[in-house]
């Protein structure tokens, strides 16, 4: 069994995941609920919980500020929210599961199926260590690290060491610095919006690109973008104004 604790500043909130993780999850058993993020940094300290649920936004105390409040993180999370803005940017970009309120029981089911694996395998929880240094250094944009989840593993890379992203149907290759291909299980468009704010431009449907290894625009046989890595990517009818401007 896995002991949880669900953290959340409405009683009915609490209600309805309990009875739905009965329901839908037996090997979860809820150790305990909180209302407050004060209350919830209690209870985990006493509990030492395998999984917490925990809402985002609360009064008082955002979820975000009773993780940076703990000593230690040896638990799993997903988060369960009830806005698909606040503070979801940086749980995506660690890779870190969450739910929106409503709660839908197959993402509830997929989400605890997941944190069951990463205990049983004894994971450290890197990626929530990551969400903390994203939280903490915000400003710090060259530092900020993504996590790529492969078949094999999740890795955390620099975003200023991925040159570029192709898409293939729902998957997205990533290509490194060091030379190194990260097959993705993630549209492209994801990572267009995770990675819009660090210098990386949609110069195509298939195609997004860091603009920092931009090396020159070939126009021949169409229109092009010449990389430091000697990669040739196709610029879209779209966005050449865009890139008109760039050079400019």
């Amino acid at each position: 069994m896995i002991k949880a604790v669900i953290i959340d500043d409405e009683q009915n909130n609490l209600d309805n995941l309990c009875r739905l993780l009965e329901k839908h999850c037996p090997e979860i058993a809820v150790a305990a609920t909180a209302l407050t993020a004060d209350e919830g940094r209690a209870i985990i300290l006493a509990q030492k919980p395998d999984l917490i649920f925990l809402d985002i936004q609360m009064p008082g105390k955002s979820g975000f500020e009773l993780l940076q409040s703990l000593p230690d993180h040896f638990f799993g999370i997903i988060f369960v929210t009830a806005f698909d803005q606040y503070g979801i940017q940086a749980v995506k970009f660690s890779a870190i599961d969450y739910l929106l309120k409503p709660i839908d029981t197959h993402e509830l089911k997929a989400a605890v199926s997941k944190a069951i694996t990463r205990y049983s395998e004894k994971k450290q929880n890197l990626q929530l260590e990551n969400l903390l240094q994203l939280l903490k250094h915000q400003q710090e944009k060259d530092t900020h690290r993504i996590a790529l989840a492969t078949a094999k593993e999740t890795r955390l890379v620099k975003t200023q060491d991925i040159v570029r992203c192709e898409s293939s149907n729902n998957y997205t290759t990533i290509y490194l610095l060091s030379g190194e291909k990260l097959l993705v299980s993630k549209p492209i468009y994801e990572f267009g919006e995770l990675l819009h704010d660090y210098g990386f431009l949609r110069c195509h449907q298939s195609h997004l690109i860091n603009k920092k290894f931009i090396k020159s625009w070939v126009k021949q046989d169409g229109d092009f973008l010449l990389l430091e890595d000697a990669s040739l990517v196709p610029v879209s009818r779209q966005k050449k104004e865009y890139i008109k401007e760039l050079f400019r």
